[in-house]
């Protein structure tokens, strides 16, 4: 807690005596919490009624804080007392050490208690049937005091509910229409999509296709918001073309019904692909920059993570 910093801030006031080992010695926690609630309700009889002390104890303590600090914390009127502007900078900080403290005491009581906790993740349908199901199923069972909510949504909303704080994790593929500028990332897997065609289609016997080659097809595609459709799109249009779709479904699974039914080509990533459907579509190669997509696990930049969240992220990322 960098206390020194309240002399640089305030005009006409220094602070050259105080050192951390001063303020440690001479000021306790209670003190510190003491002056927090004067800071919010700016009189010391109703902070020492809440802090459940005298208020000419109180008072002395306030006192006895400002002669360490060697300048006025608060600006005194007849009617209450404001917070100086030396004040608010240590309220601030000393919001920051209680903050710290609580996050201390969770993580300890974590390895006496056991890790527990709640953590909310964000992804998309197809990471979470390929991938996530089951790697939340094995960290239930060696965590079972932790409780999962998972949300489901585009790829865009998933990044976004972190950032806003819905979600605790995103778990989401790296593409150009996300913002992931205000995440931690760590890579978690790789997946690649290609096109899938009837068996017997002339696309079939390529040993690779382009967007160029999908679009003078009947294309099948599922919801225009998935990643998937978003960077078919934006391919389209760097060609001049605009992406016409000859029948959207919303699941996958629906559009390779449709392939297989010799109704169109689609696109999907390959490790969704059963096997039970290769005697009926072919797949090729899809010879595009953005057919590789990389799967990350997101947090909040700069976010303090609970013992439960590490563990999650360790179980995904560590393999």
């Amino acid at each position: 807690m960098r206390i020194q910093a309240i002399g640089k801030t305030v005009q006409g006031g220094t602070m050259s005596g105080l050192s951390v080992h001063t303020l440690t010695r001479r000021i306790d926690l209670f003190t510190l919490r003491l002056f927090l609630t004067v800071v919010e309700e700016r009189q010391i009889r109703r902070a020492a009624l809440r802090e459940n002390i005298t208020p000419s104890a109180a008072t002395r303590r306030i006192q006895d804080l400002e002669d360490v600090a060697g300048i006025n914390l608060f600006d005194r009127f007849p009617n209450g007392m404001v917070a100086s502007s030396a004040g608010e900078v240590l309220a601030r900080h000393v919001r920051l050490l209680f903050a710290n403290l609580d996050a201390m005491r969770r993580e300890i009581n974590e390895f006496t208690e056991g890790v527990r906790g709640h953590i909310g993740i964000s992804s998309t349908s197809t990471i979470i049937v390929h991938f996530l199901a089951r790697e939340i199923a094995e960290f239930t069972r060696d965590f079972p005091l932790v409780d999962i909510e998972l949300q489901e949504d585009a790829n865009v909303n998933v990044v976004n509910a972190v950032v806003s704080g819905h979600a605790d994790v995103a778990v989401f593929y790296d593409s150009d229409d996300v913002d992931s500028e205000r995440l931690d990332i760590i890579e978690y897997r790789a997946d690649r999509l290609v096109a899938v065609v009837p068996r017997g289609h002339p696309l079939g016997d390529r040993a690779s296709v382009t967007t160029r080659d999908l679009l003078e097809e009947s294309l099948v595609g599922i919801s225009p918001t998935t990643s998937m459709m978003t960077q078919l799109r934006n391919a389209a249009t760097a060609l001049g073309r605009e992406l016409r779709m000859k029948y959207r479904v919303s699941t996958m699974e629906a559009a390779r019904a449709l392939v297989k039914a010799n109704l169109g080509v689609t696109i999907q990533p390959e490790s969704m692909l059963p096997k039970e459907d290769f005697d009926k579509v072919t797949i090729v190669p899809l010879d595009e920059p953005w057919a590789l997509r990389q799967v990350c696990v997101g947090t909040k930049r700069g976010e303090m993570l609970t013992a439960a969240t590490k563990a999650l992220i360790a179980q995904l990322t560590d393999r």
